[in-house]
């Protein structure tokens, strides 16, 4: 049993392991950013000391307890279960092997203050962030302490909130399991958040928060930061707003925190310097660079540097850039300057806005404001009324649910309230200073969550405005929820939390065009396959798979869903509880043992065809025949006719409504179309990889990244592209596309649909204003007499 790494050993791969804060970090270690030393004591860790038997005892009984209907039954079971985390001993053998650990860990970095920080298998994920919920304790001092508050930390899965929240996001509490992070403490002068792309317009410009002393002050919504925004083209600095900040949280004499007023002289100055400001946006540059996407990044500095503490995903880039820029111009006099001038209203019918504060969560809405003082005043809140107060915090997250929008005093883009409504997908307006006292109880109001304004009444033809923005042409409305223009290329949704099924079938697509497994077997499986086998728990297995594949293809019914099956790499398995005895070690796993070579080896072939099974239940005895299947990494036809065997043994025929596509993601599959075309219904591309094996060029390589060699508009992969399209059509088989490359990049989607693609899947987040920006593309074509129809049939 792994207890404890280091944290410079750790990597994405290992998330099941060591949670999702530090599975990231130990990423960014490993390539070189600054982020400071530390240890993660894992999950399995946290396995052995729940499953002491009183404790076990104590949560299986108080989780049985609680009636949904009933918050105060919550209340008791975290009560109870927390008290009993306090007062159960950790293991002989286990407290040794922690303190050897820290002690290593605090001699090697002369350290004296550490950050005890939650890290959980289920955080930062998309559509379910956890913010703010699972419990951190900084400046702590101590072998004692420390072993204490990773006890707190673990604790905190159990806290009221969490339980609340994990119910409504449809995670079992018993499957949830937490990692401690320990690092050295930053004695913090300066600290913020960086937004390595705009996160409400897309623009390619950087936004970066700033305030003095810890974090949490910001992300707490206590105080407004500094905003700086940054041109991503040029690294330029194109705006500045200076906001005033009275108190900031520091070390207390001793560890721990204290809240401290700012001197007079420091209340309105920048608080970081351009220097530094732009030796940040280097940083943000690599880390988005390394991770190929938008980042939304922590950072703090002291006097000799700056340091990374956290990085996650921006999962709420629209397809483009807008237009125009938002605005996003604090009510205050507060020192605000944006490249030597104050910033003007931009966004139209702007003018007559009686508050502007932080555009956290675009949309627009109107309704009746409530002002609520807090947690206590929930209640008055009824369901589309716009939430009025001075910063949310995760007690108020039922509420912010049910508002039409949120409207806060303080705070910037990371704190609970911007985080939270984005993931709800409520418009928020955060940091207008005067929101509570501007806005009277009871008004009416609108709020655009894009440009930051807050209008008296209902702006009908503001709302009217952005509804009709980008819908040229006739409406479809596939999943029934949203309304999007009809396009001849066909848009697919991709999948990789069961969980958000539901919500995403309310989207205009045709279907699930990618279900990623991976995060079924992490979260509903959380062991090694063939642990499980060997066990013989084989029955389990394959219930479990089937449980999580089943509640997407129910959710979309009968549109099709596309299930990818597992595509692991050697690294990933291994860090899967049970893995290391079945996993090799590989130098270069990314062209190493997955795919179909890992389901023809005899090794592997049992768990293959497990999942196989897990497939045909819920086609045969679910009824949901419209799961299909979808191999990755195929490199050869000899793999599928081999393949084509284990389908049938497992009960499964390609048929009018049986589907099998291959991943396109090596050049063998582009080279020989015609010939894999014999054993599939059609293609998906996958862009990372095939651009990857065109241009020889390592998708994890930073480097690489950073000079421009790893580009999925490269001409070679375009060529391939339009080589793997021309063979397929010829056989009559469907072309399909399963990533960001369409939506990040408007060109590229504009190469794919005039190459002819049959098909895009894409985020989320992403699917209306692609569907937008594709449908637009379509009627110039259509205009250009270039557009050749479909040939019949395809899909």
């Amino acid at each position: 049993m792994k207890t404890v790494v280091d944290l410079a050993d750790v990597s994405d791969s290992d998330r099941p392991l060591v949670g999702g804060k530090a599975s990231k970090l130990g990423e960014l270690v490993r390539e070189g950013l600054p982020i400071p030393p530390g240890f993660v004591v894992t999950t399995e860790a946290y396995r052995a000391f729940t499953s002491i038997p009183s404790l076990a005892k104590v949560i299986r009984e108080s989780l049985g307890t609680i009636d949904p209907a009933k918050p105060e039954t919550g209340e008791g079971a975290s009560e109870r279960i927390r008290a009993a985390f306090e007062v159960t001993e950790l293991p002989a053998g286990l407290r040794q092997e922690l303190i050897r650990a820290y002690e290593s860990y605090a001699k090697a970095n002369s350290v004296r203050f550490s950050a005890v920080r939650s890290s959980a298998t289920a955080e930062d994920l998309e559509g379910a962030s956890f913010a703010g919920l699972q419990e951190t304790y900084l400046n702590v001092t101590g072998t004692d302490a420390v072993l204490r508050m990773i006890r707190r930390c673990w604790s905190s899965v159990f806290t009221p909130r969490v339980l609340a929240y994990r119910a409504r996001k449809g995670f079992e509490h018993t499957e949830v399991t937490l990692a401690v992070l320990v690092q050295k403490m930053v004695d913090s002068t300066v600290s913020g958040i960086l937004f390595t792309r705009d996160p409400n317009t897309g623009e390619n410009r950087m936004i970066i928060e700033a305030g003095w002393g810890l974090g949490e002050a910001i992300v707490g919504g206590e105080v407004t930061p500094d905003h700086y925004v940054i041109d991503g083209s040029t690294q330029e600095i194109i705006q500045k707003q200076l906001s005033e900040q009275r108190i900031r949280i520091v070390r207390a004499d001793g560890g721990g925190n204290e809240r401290e007023d700012v001197p007079e002289k420091d209340r309105r100055a920048q608080k970081l310097s351009d220097e530094r400001i732009r030796s940040l946006a280097s940083l943000g540059r690599r880390i988005e660079s390394h991770y190929r996407r938008p980042m939304d990044v922590e950072w703090c500095g002291d006097r000799h540097g700056l340091y990374i503490v956290q990085a996650r995903p921006v999962t709420t880039i629209p397809t483009s850039a807008a237009s125009r820029p938002s605005s996003t111009s604090p009510a205050s006099s507060a020192g605000m300057s944006s490249a030597g001038a104050p910033a003007t209203p931009t966004a139209q019918g702007e003018e007559g806005a009686i508050l502007r504060g932080f555009g956290a969560s675009p949309g627009q809405a109107s309704g009746v404001a409530r002002v609520l003082a807090g947690p206590s005043d929930m209640e008055k809140l009824r369901p589309g009324e716009i939430l009025v107060t001075t910063m949310t915090t995760p007690d108020m997250v039922p509420a912010m649910a049910h508002a039409a929008a949120i409207v806060t005093d303080e705070g910037g883009m990371t704190c609970h309230a911007a985080i939270v409504s984005r993931e709800l997908g409520v418009p928020c307006v955060v940091g207008t200073r005067t929101a509570t006292k501007t806005i009277a109880d009871g008004s009416e109001v609108t709020v655009d969550g894009k440009t930051g304004a807050v209008y008296r009444g209902r702006r009908t033809t503001l709302l009217a405005a952005v509804a009709s923005v980008g819908s040229g042409g006739p409406l479809g409305t596939a999943g029934g929820g949203h309304s999007a223009p009809v396009t001849a290329t066909k848009i697919y949704v991709n999948v990789g939390v069961p969980e958000k099924a539901a919500e995403y079938a309310q989207l205009p697509v045709s279907g699930v065009g990618l279900l990623r497994t991976e995060f079924i077997f992490t979260t509903y499986v959380r062991e090694h396959p063939l642990k499980l086998l060997q066990e013989g728990r084989r029955e389990e297995l394959v219930r479990r798979l089937a449980d999580g594949i089943a509640q997407v293809c129910q959710a979309f019914h009968p549109r099709p869903v596309i299930i990818r099956t597992s595509d692991f790499k050697t690294n990933e398995y291994r860090g899967m509880p049970g893995g290391a005895q079945f996993e090799p070690t590989e130098e270069n796993p990314m062209i190493g043992w997955r795919g179909c070579s890992r389901y023809i080896a005899p090794t592997f072939r049992p768990a293959f065809l497990a999942e196989l099974e897990a497939i045909h239940r819920i086609r045969t005895e679910r009824g949901l025949k419209n799961a299909h299947l979808m191999l990755p990494f195929v490199r050869n036809t000899w793999e599928l006719e081999e393949i084509a065997g284990m389908l049938r043994e497992a009960g499964l025929r390609r048929s009018r409504d049986f589907k099998l596509y291959l991943m396109a993601e090596v050049p063998s599959t582009v080279l020989l179309a015609r010939d894999f075309s014999k054993f599939c219904d059609g293609f998906s591309i996958g862009s990372n990889d095939l651009t990857q094996l065109v241009l020889g060029a390592d998708r994890d390589s930073e480097t690489l990244g950073r000079m421009g060699y790893f580009d999925e508009r490269d001409p070679a992969v375009q060529r391939a592209i339009e080589l793997l399209i021309e063979g397929a059509h010829a056989e009559e088989r469907t072309v399909g596309i399963c990533g960001q490359g369409p939506s990040v990049y408007p060109e590229f989607a504009e190469f794919l649909v005039r190459r002819g693609i049959d098909s895009i899947s894409l985020n989320a987040d992403t699917v209306v204003p692609t569907i937008r920006s594709i449908a637009s593309l379509e009627q110039r074509m259509k205009l250009e007499g270039i557009r050749r129809p479909n040939p019949e049939g395809r899909a």
